[in-house]
């Protein structure tokens, strides 16, 4: 295991930046996942750090190591790094053993070694006993499985992934993705992982590095990004949010603002940040479906409104409804089981603490 330090790093084509002054570290038994849409320059990171893609500017260390800097790079295979690829790139004329102990054999440790060892990563991954398949007779799923304990047979300092569950299906993936958590845990292995899909990262990370345009735009801890976003862009790549323009009627000290929103409607919530905070002018508002809750009709309090169902649809545990409060729409998840209907006026709640505010701009 070992430390990852990215300083400053840059990756141009020509006169295109795909990577503007990223630095992070990743410490020794942390997974960090970098998060963002296509194109914001994730998989570049990833691949620099992995030493199959050069870099214009910037220092990666592994273990204290320097592997990239000033245009020199130490060769991938010389990094203590593996990698779980997309694509899982299970040899299919290889035996499922073979695939697991071809970086074994490449570093021509003994037999028995190989044998233990391999069996031992067959095992972590839930395949003892398909040691002596091909990689054409198995599924999706169990490549991966082999992918990953291919990954961890050798012991390197760091495991990189880019995207490695994206191509399964829907339930396997919610699966893969307790099951890999649950691995790294228990190796306790330095990990970082590449995704475009917030709810995987928000399980299975212990840190978030959100990515837009070849820039970082926000790290800390997944309930740190939720329920703090930094920006617009933060608030609404992460879970579901109504974004309202606003304007400041009055802030306390703590934090705390009461908003005017359209059509006379105030709203009071609390600043993201305490850096963010300010006393006057515009502000977006931030509210998450989920903190919309309903009342008993009678019922009032701060941030209470009459709101009227446009539509409601039917989600398993939740109904999504959209919900007209004055002059806004707001998206809102309530509970199936009290679940309104299309053209019904509701009394709704949305506690201030639910409510964030952001710089706008």
């Amino acid at each position: 295991m070992a430390k990852l330090s990215v300083e400053d790093l840059v990756v141009a084509y020509g006169s295109v930046t795909a990577v503007r002054n990223v630095s992070f570290t990743v410490e020794d038994g942390e997974f960090v996942s970098l998060l963002g849409p296509s194109g914001c320059g994730k998989t570049t990171t990833l691949r620099c750090i992995a030493g199959l893609e050069g870099s214009s500017a910037g220092t990666i260390r592994i273990g204290g190591e320097v592997v990239a800097a000033d245009g020199r790079d130490v060769p991938p295979e010389k990094r203590g790094i593996n990698m779980v690829f997309q694509s899982y790139a299970v040899w299919p004329h290889m035996t499922v053993f073979e695939n697991v102990a071809y970086g074994l054999r490449t570093r021509r440790e003994p037999a028995a070694t190989v044998d233990a060892k391999v069996g031992e990563a067959l095992k972590m991954v839930g395949l003892d006993g398909f040691a002596a398949r091909y990689g054409t007779e198995l599924s999706g799923g169990q490549q991966q499985r082999v992918a990953l304990a291919r990954a961890i047979v050798t012991s390197p300092r760091l495991l990189l992934f880019d995207e490695p569950l994206s191509n399964l299906d829907a339930g396997l993936r919610d699966r893969m993705r307790f099951e890999l958590v649950a691995l790294q845990r228990r190796l306790g292995q330095t990990s970082l992982y590449v995704t475009h899909d917030q709810s995987e990262a928000m399980l299975m990370s212990d840190r978030i590095i959100l990515m837009k345009d070849g820039e970082m735009i926000q790290s800390g801890s997944p309930r740190d990004l939720y329920d703090r976003p930094a920006s617009r862009f933060a608030a609404e790549f992460i879970g579901n949010a109504n974004i309202l323009q606003g304007d400041i009627v009055r802030a306390a000290s703590d934090g705390r603002a009461l908003v005017s929103l359209a059509d006379g409607l105030t709203i009071e919530g609390l600043f993201s940040r305490p850096e963010a905070v300010r006393v006057s002018g515009a502000i977006l508002v931030c509210i998450r479906a989920e903190s919309i809750q309903r009342m008993r009709d009678a019922e009032d309090g701060p941030n209470a409104f009459d709101a009227e169902v446009t539509s409601a649809s039917f989600l398993g545990p939740v109904v999504t409804c959209l919900l007209r409060i004055g002059g806004l729409t707001l998206r809102a998840e309530l509970p199936a089981r009290t679940a309104p209907a299309a053209g019904e006026t509701i009394r709704v709640r949305i506690e201030p603490d639910a409510v964030t505010l952001i710089p706008n701009g």
